[in-house]
Formats: C-alpha cells, sequence, structure tokens
C-alpha cells in the first residue's frame, strides 16, 4: 500500500490498530476491535489533523460516521503535527 503522490496519506485498519501513513511514517492507534473497515473518507482538514470517515462495523449492517482527531495522537507520539501533516493533500483508504 503505497501513497500515489507525496501529498497523499493512506487510512487502514487492521485487528485492533488503524493506521495513518504518509512519507514512510506509519502512525498507528488502538481502535474497536469490532472495527471491519473504513468504506470513505468523507471530510479531511491538514490543518487540525481531522478526519471524518464511514466506518464498517461487525454487529452493524450499515456503515457509521467516525470522526478521528490526528492532533493528540501525533503530540503523544512526539511528533509535530503542523510538519507531518502540511504536505497531506488528500487521504485515501487502502487495505493490503
Amino acid at each position: 500500500m503505497q501513497p500515489k503522490s507525496s501529498h497523499e496519506a493512506i487510512l487502514t485498519n487492521d485487528n485492533v490498530y488503524t493506521a495513518f501513513i504518509h512519507n514512510g511514517i506509519q502512525v498507528r492507534f488502538m481502535t474497536s476491535p469490532r472495527l471491519e473497515r473504513y468504506t470513505q473518507v468523507k471530510t479531511w482538514d491538514p490543518h487540525t489533523g481531522y478526519l471524518e470517515v464511514m466506518a464498517k462495523y461487525r454487529h452493524r449492517a450499515q456503515p457509521v460516521e467516525e470522526y478521528i482527531d490526528l492532533m493528540p495522537i501525533l503530540e503523544n507520539l512526539n511528533i509535530r503535527p503542523q510538519d507531518f501533516l502540511a504536505q497531506v493533500k488528500t487521504v485515501r483508504i487502502a487495505y493490503e
């Protein structure tokens, strides 16, 4: 799973982790073990690191809207969010 350009990030998940991948850096964080997959990126704001996505869970027939705030995750990893997210123009969902 490779970004199509240096301005694209990838969002994916496996088991209980979600991964946000950009410029060779993979930021992983825990999510629900019931999350099957992300189905759509509805909104991406590179200035705030905020994602609005649709997510499919095992116990629900239809995907539900979810929100991911990357700022506190990046800060907890001692990654400067402004530097890391500055080049991300688009986010794509991808699975291996």
